[in-house]
């Protein structure tokens, strides 16, 4: 998966993907990128979105975000040069959401379309044929929130690591196979753009582990699948091993999980467990 990228062949590819100028494409592809880590790794993202064979047509879009101000990454200009759509933001942060989530709705609001295809950076599309085709088929034909299995590359060969992703799987098929809770997560889903908007401004949204109840809680059509040929990788770099981030990891998943099964018609102001930081309140609009 690191074999090294034609520039030319990539600038060619997504010309030909975006299709006629002057109509409206079938999607938009719209990625969040870290501009003090993500530069470069987006290019193994990039170079696997190029390699569609569908005749569907689709924009790329970066929101690139995060550095200092009047500084924007010469970067910028070269994913330009190539056919993709960049917004360029120096910070997203807001105090009442997750940044990682205030990037990916930057990118949104720019969209050229209703029709969103949401990965992160660091994600890698075995099969962009079939996963596009997945996503944009079931979008225009009426899905407002799909998503796919999300798997990992790069994980370290340790049992603690191998462990807690057998919890992470399990936990989520729980939540969505036998309690009905859609677990669509940052790194891999498509939704409606105008749903996406409207529940953003309305304060439902304030991390991508709200989109799914919050779609199911107003009566949306949402699809998923777990199908080889669909499945979507992401980067496993930062899991390390040991009893003790196990333990940790297992309370993490438990409290989240526990604060986030009830979905009611308002999810508004639920409190949003993460990782690095263990709180997030939700503004009420």
């Amino acid at each position: 998966m690191t074999k090294p990228i034609n520039f030319e062949q990539l600038k060619a590819s997504f010309i030909e993907h975006r299709g006629d100028p002057n109509k409206p494409p079938d999607a938009s592809i719209a990625i969040p990128v870290n501009a003090q880590g993500d530069l470069e790794t987006v290019l193994g993202l990039l170079a696997d979105i190029a390699q569609y064979r569908g005749t569907h047509t689709f924009e790329v879009l970066l929101a690139i975000n995060n550095y200092p101000e009047h500084q924007e990454p010469a970067e910028v200009e070269f994913f330009r040069s190539m056919g993709i759509v960049v917004e360029s933001i120096p910070s997203v942060r807001r105090s009442d959401e997750i940044v990682s989530f205030s990037a990916r709705m930057a990118g949104i609001r720019a969209a050229r379309t209703d029709h969103l295809l949401l990965f992160d950076a660091d994600c890698r599309i075995p099969n962009s044929t079939a996963l596009i085709d997945w996503y944009i088929d079931h979008l225009h034909n009426g899905t407002k929130l799909a998503y796919t299995h999300v798997g990992y590359y790069e994980l370290k060969r340790d049992l603690f690591v191998y462990v807690r992703i057998i919890i992470h799987h399990s936990v989520r098929w729980v939540k969505r196979e036998l309690l009905g809770i859609p677990t669509a997560r940052g790194s891999n889903y498509a939704a409606n753009r105008t749903k996406m908007l409207y529940f953003y401004g309305q304060g439902f949204l304030s991390d991508d582990f709200n989109v799914g109840p919050t779609f199911k809680a107003h009566g949306l059509p949402i699809q998923y699948s777990g199908k080889r040929q669909l499945v979507v990788l992401t980067s496993g770099r930062v899991f390390s091993g040991g009893w003790r981030k196990l333990v940790r990891y297992w309370l993490y998943r438990l409290r989240y999980h526990l604060k986030m099964l009830p979905v009611g018609s308002d999810v508004r102001g639920r409190r949003i467990w993460t990782e690095e930081e263990n709180v997030r309140i939700v503004k009420k609009p």
